[in-house]
Formats: C-alpha cells, sequence, structure tokens
C-alpha cells in the first residue's frame, strides 16, 4: 500500500480501525470537535499532500449531523491538498428518497451526490443501494459493493436443511432467485394485498411451499421491522420450521428490536454498515462485519486492480 491515507468521522472509528488492521495500516490522525455555538471544527493533523485519502463515515443518528460532519472533513482533507478523495458510506444516506414518486417532493439521494463532489469528493464507495440507479446520479466514479456474498457465506455454513428462499414481495422475487441459485433450494412469494384506504399492505398469504421448512428471508435493510414482521407471520401461520432473515443494513429504528425480540425469528443477520449499539445486540441478532470487503476495495484500488470481483463474484 502507498502514498495512501486512511480517516474516520467520529462515529465510524471501530469500522475505521477494522479496515487499517485489514491492511496493516495506521488510521490517519484528524481531529473533529464541537464548539459551544453548535459548530462543528475539523483539522487532519498529518500531510496529506499528494496523497490518496479514504474518509469513513458512519449514518449512525442523527443522520444530518454525520452528514455535516462528512461535508467538513472533505473540505479540510480537499484543502489541505490531497491528490484524491475517496469517501467511504456503508450505508448512503437518503438512499430511499430516489426517485420523485408523489407530486413536489425532492430526490435527496441525489442531491446527496451533487453536495458530496461540490465539497469535494472524487470517488464514493458504498453498499447495497436500495436502488442500483443511485450511482448514475454521480459524476465522479460511485462503487457499489453488496454483503450477498457475505450472507451467504454465513448460511451455508450453517448447513440448515429443507431449505426455502422467502421474498417478502414481488419486487423482491429477483432478489430472491439469486440466493435460491446459490443455495439450491426452491422460493416462495409472499403476497400482499392493500386493505380498506389506509394504504397499508398486508400480507395474507404465500405462494410456494414452506410447510416443515427452513425459511430465509434476504432483504437490503431492515427499518422498523414492520414488513418483516408481516412475512414472519405468514410463514408461521403456513408452517415453517424455523425463522432466519438476512439483511445489509441493519437501521433497526423505533420499535424494530422489541419486533425482533419477540417475534418468530430464531436468528436476524444484518452487518455493521451502520452501527449496532450494545443494548440493540439482543440474543436472536448476529452482527457481521463487512469491513474487510472496504478494505479489499481499497486495495484493490491502490493496485490499480479492478472492483468487479467484488461485485460480481466473478
Amino acid at each position: 500500500m502507498k502514498n495512501i491515507k486512511i480517516f474516520a468521522c467520529p462515529t465510524a472509528e471501530e469500522f475505521t480501525q477494522e479496515i487499517c488492521d485489514c491492511l496493516k495500516l495506521e488510521m490517519g490522525k484528524i481531529n473533529h470537535q464541537k464548539f459551544s455555538n453548535d459548530n462543528n471544527f475539523v483539522q487532519v493533523l498529518e500531510t496529506v499532500r499528494q496523497k490518496d485519502v479514504y474518509i469513513v463515515q458512519t449514518t449512525k443518528p442523527p443522520v444530518n449531523e454525520r452528514i455535516m460532519e462528512l461535508l467538513i472533513a472533505i473540505d479540510a482533507i480537499k484543502r489541505a491538498s490531497a491528490k484524491n478523495i475517496n469517501v467511504i458510506l456503508p450505508y448512503f444516506p437518503y438512499s430511499r428518497s430516489d426517485k420523485k414518486d408523489q407530486p413536489r417532493v425532492p430526490v435527496t439521494a441525489k442531491l446527496m451526490a451533487q453536495i458530496l463532489e461540490a465539497a469535494g469528493a472524487t470517488r464514493v464507495i458504498t453498499c447495497d443501494l436500495h436502488n442500483p440507479a443511485i450511482q448514475a446520479y454521480f459524476n465522479v466514479n460511485c462503487d457499489r459493493l453488496t454483503a450477498e456474498y457475505l450472507l451467504e457465506d454465513y448460511f451455508k455454513e450453517k448447513k440448515l436443511e429443507d431449505m426455502v428462499i422467502v421474498a417478502t414481495d414481488a419486487g423482491s422475487s429477483k432478489k430472491a432467485y439469486k440466493y435460491s441459485q446459490f443455495f439450491n433450494c426452491p422460493i416462495a412469494l409472499v403476497d400482499k394485498r392493500r386493505e380498506g384506504n389506509d394504504d397499508r399492505a398486508i400480507a395474507t398469504t404465500i405462494i410456494g411451499d414452506v410447510n416443515n421448512k427452513n425459511a430465509i428471508i434476504f432483504d437490503d435493510e431492515i427499518d422498523t421491522a414492520g414488513s418483516m414482521m408481516e412475512t414472519v407471520k405468514v410463514l408461521q401461520k403456513f408452517g415453517a420450521k424455523a425463522i432466519y432473515a438476512g439483511a445489509t443494513h441493519g437501521v433497526l429504528s423505533g420499535p424494530a428490536i422489541e419486533r425482533i425480540k419477540n417475534s418468530g425469528i430464531k436468528e436476524m443477520v444484518v452487518t455493521n454498515t451502520i452501527p449496532v449499539p450494545k443494548e440493540k445486540r439482543i440474543d436472536n441478532l448476529t452482527v457481521l462485519s463487512i469491513a474487510p470487503f472496504f478494505a479489499e476495495a481499497i486495495k484493490r484500488l491502490n493496485e490499480e486492480r479492478p472492483l468487479g470481483e467484488l461485485y460480481y463474484n466473478v
């Protein structure tokens, strides 16, 4: 590894340290502080002139605070004459606001891309975007890693028999099919219907056989876990032997932890793209580290090698 510095924003220090340990590098020295008037201040404490700099940030709440920390850090690094500024955002903020699907609403994911570029980012590395088209919002390189292989390897080691991959709705059937190909097992599709005028989707039945099978639900993220619980109820109703779930991003907001704790899910598996505090680490929640994937991406970029193997497992 040559001509490289890796820095962490305040909530990303543990994740960044994992990356640095994988690469056998020291984490860069940077000072983040907040003045009494609530203004943020950042100072880079070592030279980055003409170096390839990586700045890591999480989206641990409050998200808007994380964004300002990152933007100010990018500006400080740019003014210190860095050659390249690579932003690592394991969970891209506002990624669910990716299209204009109602009158007079913003496309905040694109706004985020524009802001990062304006601040000085020359590359963004993220993971499992809500919509892959978000990559096209950037005029600089945007690399999208995936936790798919990490989750596959984890469940493969469990050596579950009589497996079935469950798609929570028609939109997730393509992803479920890819997992079913890897595990060489069937898929099932939850049928959701609208009831009443509250525009709430209710899971009513399931297409496929889950009776006496180990059902695994895969998703991009778990937020409040409301949709997940609807799927779990249907799987229980139709006789699933055990229910597992895997997701890249454990947002776990609001009632999510209580719902998972009291649900029929035997094990929920997420990655650490968002820090999961100790109070949320309940018995049936497993957190896998995806930091080594980001470390490998940094190594490949530094060595001018392709990232395709990290995206497509080719």
